[in-house]
């Protein structure tokens, strides 16, 4: 088996994961996250939108059958282990149980924003919880904004525009905050991710990268998922520094990403890309 990246950080493909239920079949796998049992998620846009695994590939459960339009999109799981699911063309995102039960939501189904407003959503993307409890969502593909809401879900702030400068995005394609209270933006058109405070400064970017989709955060390192042909995973630490990376045909076979959307890390560091395009599966990559 090929050892893929390098350092600290270096991977072996798993060949085949999870052990999918006969007849099933996860469809454009678009996200994924890992809870505090090291259940790990994956929102796809099949037939069983929310399945649950755990991290040797047995299934667990699903939820969420009928529920989201063709294009759900990002996930997040808190603390209390709550499941926030952004569905792109509901134009919403809403928070559930750990057994499927929806709590709330923020935004109105079928009820875009106009972009001209900048008001909340327009095909959102994603959500991240700050360390203080506020939340943020990427309003990604229609907005080309950033919304921070307080705990309770009110709207306190948004800041961004479309275009190629400082502050203003092609695609928000996803969104993190770090220990640091900084907000991490995937603005995977222009092949960039842009950092802010808390209240929308900007503050850096990142640019040794390609089409990044998706981040995940764990122990203040950051994973990265660059998206396309070029494209592959990246590990970094919160100052920017690339600790290891490989690309997606590197070497040919043991390292392919077929169309990588998504990314989650289980307790172990063990990456988990979703994939959507022609790959319509997730590879499980072991730390080695």
């Amino acid at each position: 088996m090929a050892v893929l990246g390098y350092g600290d950080y270096r991977y072996e493909r798993v060949p085949s994961w999870p052990n999918m239920p006969k007849y099933w079949e996860f469809g454009l796998a678009s996200d994924g996250a890992v809870n505090s049992k090291d259940e790990v998620h994956i929102f796809s846009r099949g037939d069983h939108p929310l399945t649950i695994w755990d991290t040797d590939g047995n299934f667990i459960s699903s939820w969420g059958e009928g529920t989201f339009s063709a294009n759900p999109h990002g996930i997040y799981i808190t603390p209390e282990d709550n499941i926030w699911l952004v569905d792109r063309d509901y134009h919403i995102a809403t928070e559930y149980s750990p057994g499927g039960k929806p709590l709330r939501t923020l935004g109105s189904k079928l009820a875009p924003s106009p972009s001209f407003q900048g008001m909340p959503f327009n095909m959102p993307s994603g959500i991240a919880i700050a360390p203080d409890g506020n939340m943020f969502v990427s309003d990604g593909y229609g907005g080309h904004r950033v919304h921070k809401f307080s705990a309770d879900g009110e709207l306190l702030l948004s800041w961004g525009t479309q275009g190629t400068g400082s502050g203003q995005f092609a695609l928000l394609h996803n969104i993190w905050v770090d220990s640091r209270n900084r907000v991490f933006i995937c603005d995977r058109e222009n092949d960039l991710i842009q950092i802010f405070d808390a209240e929308g400064n900007f503050l850096e970017q990142w640019t040794d990268l390609v089409r990044p989709g998706d981040v995940w955060f764990l122990n203040d390192i950051v994973y990265v998922i660059e998206s396309g042909p070029e494209g592959g995973v990246s590990v970094w630490d919160l100052d920017g520094n690339v600790l290891s990376r490989w690309h997606v045909n590197e070497p040919a076979g043991e390292g392919t990403i077929l169309g990588g959307h998504g990314i989650t890390v289980d307790s172990h560091g063990s990456i988990y890309v979703t994939e959507i395009g022609s790959g319509n599966r997730v590879s499980k990559f072991v730390r080695v």
